[in-house]
């Protein structure tokens, strides 16, 4: 019994923290890529000041959850990361690299100054490229990756196509929504009535993203069609959409008030409601229709064993990220900054 309860409950477990973490990482290092993705949408240099170090005590800390996602399925759903992984390797490249290029941007760019062009543009491309990936590789795994005997056996572009390129288009404009909102919750000054400006259109497009998606993916994929039209998911699913819509009203009422807070986290529930709707339509699967949890799942006793140090570290790394945002609250004014 005590077997059976492990091997049964234990890949649920784990698959719950990866989510987590994903989301987490999504959500935090979203609206600081989307500062990257508008950043060239002002050419004022202290602007840019303000919005860098709007998020200048928090970028860092933010990546720590994709970490914990990547190393996560590694380690407890190794057989999914050894299919997942080749079929997206290179998006994984040109992501980590473009997280680089971000990285070292912020390090460098207050200190280079006058000189420091070249990486406004690296800050600005980084945070593209890699929001980009991100949803590439999110379009990919969604559509389904060639998996025969339980191994990847599709080519290296496989992961190319129109449907990942919308996805990384969609997130894209996600992260900006995200990264408006920041801005009109942390700063002051033309810059906070310039985010506002920006939040409306993004907003939009966010949403055309998610109902193209919507339609395209039952469309394309018929067992998730038959998931989204089949008795109970569809009870689970009916709501998501309707949230959306209540959501996305909250945050085009907020974009129009001004109030940056609204905006922000009406934007945050609906990239909670796309991973929602993203569950129901893959679950039990982390290789969709390929490969389930309990199938991709490590030994019991190695999943034990890390999740013995995975839980106590969690609310450690929790207290730690909600310290430093406590600490740094507030919003900026122009000329202000941790550097």
């Amino acid at each position: 019994m005590d077997t059976l309860w492990f091997t049964t409950y234990l890949p649920l477990i784990w698959a719950a923290l990866i989510g987590v973490a994903v989301v987490l990482y999504v959500l935090l290092d979203g609206f600081d890529l989307g500062m990257g993705i508008l950043f060239p949408f002002t050419k004022d240099e202290r602007e840019r000041d303000q919005m860098m170090n709007s998020v200048a005590p928090f970028w860092d800390g933010n990546e720590t959850w994709l970490i914990l996602g990547g190393g996560g399925l590694w380690v407890a759903f190794p057989k999914a990361y050894a299919i997942i992984m080749p079929a997206v390797y290179l998006p994984i490249i040109f992501m980590l690299l473009a997280l680089v290029f971000r990285g070292v941007a912020f390090e460098f760019r207050f200190v280079s100054k006058p000189n420091h062009r070249k990486w406004d543009i690296a800050f600005a491309l980084g945070s593209t490229v890699a929001a980009f990936c991100q949803g590439m590789v999110l379009g990919a795994v969604v559509y389904g990756v060639p998996v025969t005997d339980a191994q990847f056996s599709g080519g290296p572009f496989d992961w190319l196509h129109p449907f990942s390129i919308l996805c990384g288009v969609g997130l894209v404009a996600g992260y900006a929504l995200l990264g408006s909102g920041w801005l009109m919750m942390r700063v002051e000054g033309e810059l906070r009535e310039k985010a506002r400006r920006w939040a409306r259109p993004l907003l939009f497009a966010l949403v055309a993203f998610i109902a193209v998606v919507s339609i395209w993916t039952p469309l394309a994929i018929p067992p998730i069609a038959d998931r989204w039209f089949s008795w109970p998911e569809i009870a689970y699913l009916v709501p998501v959409p309707l949230l959306t819509a209540w959501f996305t009203w909250l945050a085009l009422r907020g974009v129009e008030a001004g109030k940056g807070a609204k905006t922000f986290l009406s934007s945050v529930a609906l990239f909670v409601l796309c991973f929602a709707g993203l569950a129901i339509s893959v679950f039990p699967y982390l290789v969709p229709r390929s490969i389930t949890l309990w199938e991709a799942a490590a030994a019991p006793e190695s999943q034990l064993f890390l999740l013995l140090g995975a839980v106590p570290m969690v609310p450690i790394i929790l207290i730690y990220t909600g310290f430093i945002y406590w600490t740094f609250r507030g919003t900026l004014k122009p000329g202000e900054g941790y550097h």
